[in-house]
């Protein structure tokens, strides 16, 4: 029996929000569905920055062969006006076999793009950002999704372990549902990040903001040569500097007072506390502009990712004895 016919309006689709994991996640749920009801389909995926009116209109016109395709423009919020007003004119009479997708970071850029793709009948996936205090509920829903189980003491000890990068804390729910038999407490959290304490990017990362050069380098190594992905350890060194750089701009004088601003988990707050008051403003600004370029570097643009993250490593701690605070630890 025939499906029954969809409304055009049901083919478009609004994924907006600050959180690129669950962006991503809203994307392959629809690519999913898609493929389920349209096998064959054709996949096209573009990113709005750079993107020429007429190369989008290609991919939007009929076909003259038949079949659905998805078409997924990501970025939108960084499109150009007349990229804009492309796809604000499509909504207005979409194909009904096409399944438009646009990928909007949050914000206020291009907002009446997606207005207009509302207002035309587009479904939404709403991707608000996590904030700290929601990341334990963010963990218990990705162990129910898992089909495991995790204590509450588990939940808090995991957070305070791998921070508040959604794509890090998911990973670590899986590796540590699988090592540890579909069940997560406390004592298995401390257990996994015992065994890799000496070796992971937030340890280089600390080793960093405090200034310890051979230090880092050597965890660094470690870290590699165990498999950590340089994407992870570069992610951890920019946790460290923004985390200090939060806590330098506000007047506070304990981590009680950091964790009550920023909601904080206590071992974050105490962290960067201490770097906050190691590092000065500048030093901090320059480090942020070294993990920025390190984060295009582990992406691809390095030939070689390992050695951009030991250069970085060093700039970081140069830049921490350079800018006059901290040069007790900056030489070991």
């Amino acid at each position: 029996m025939p499906a029954a016919p969809v409304p055009p309006t049901s083919r478009l689709r609004v994924v907006s929000g600050e959180e690129e994991l669950l962006r991503s996640r809203a994307v392959a749920r629809v690519r999913a569905a898609v493929l389920e009801r349209h096998p064959d389909a054709e996949l096209h995926e573009l990113a709005a920055q750079g993107l020429a009116v007429g190369q989008l209109a290609d991919v939007l016109a009929p076909s003259l062969f038949g079949g659905h395709r998805l078409v997924v423009v990501t970025g939108v919020h960084e499109s150009a006006g007349a990229l804009a007003d492309a796809l604000t004119g499509y909504a207005k009479d979409p194909d009904p076999e096409i399944t438009l997708v646009i990928v909007h970071g949050g914000g206020k850029r291009n907002e009446a793009l997606l207005k207009a793709f509302k207002a035309a009948g587009a479904a939404v996936d709403d991707c608000p950002k996590v904030w700290p205090n929601e990341l334990g509920g963010f963990v218990r829903n990705e162990v129910r999704a898992f089909g495991g189980r995790i204590t509450a003491d588990a939940v808090m000890a995991l957070v305070e372990a791998v921070g508040n990068d959604l794509r890090n804390l998911s990973a670590a729910v899986s590796q540590l549902l699988s090592d540890f038999g579909g069940s997560i407490d406390a004592d298995a959290v401390a257990r996994f990040y015992r065994g890799q304490a000496e070796a992971n990017g937030f340890a280089v990362a600390e080793k960093v903001m405090t200034g310890d050069a051979a230090g880092a380098v050597e965890v660094l190594r470690w870290a590699l040569d165990g498999g950590v992905p340089q994407v992870l350890i570069a992610d951890a060194l920019a946790e460290g500097v923004r985390t200090a750089a939060r806590a330098k701009s506000v007047d506070v004088s304990s981590y009680g007072e950091l964790m009550r601003t920023f909601k904080w988990p206590k071992r974050k707050a105490e962290s960067g506390l201490k770097h906050a008051r190691a590092w000065s403003i500048d030093g901090l600004q320059q480090a942020v502009a070294v993990t920025a370029e390190l984060n295009a570097e582990v992406k691809g643009a390095a030939a070689d990712p390992d050695y951009a993250l030991e250069r970085a490593v060093r700039r970081m701690v140069a830049i921490r004895a350079a800018t006059g605070r901290g040069r007790v630890a900056a030489g070991r």
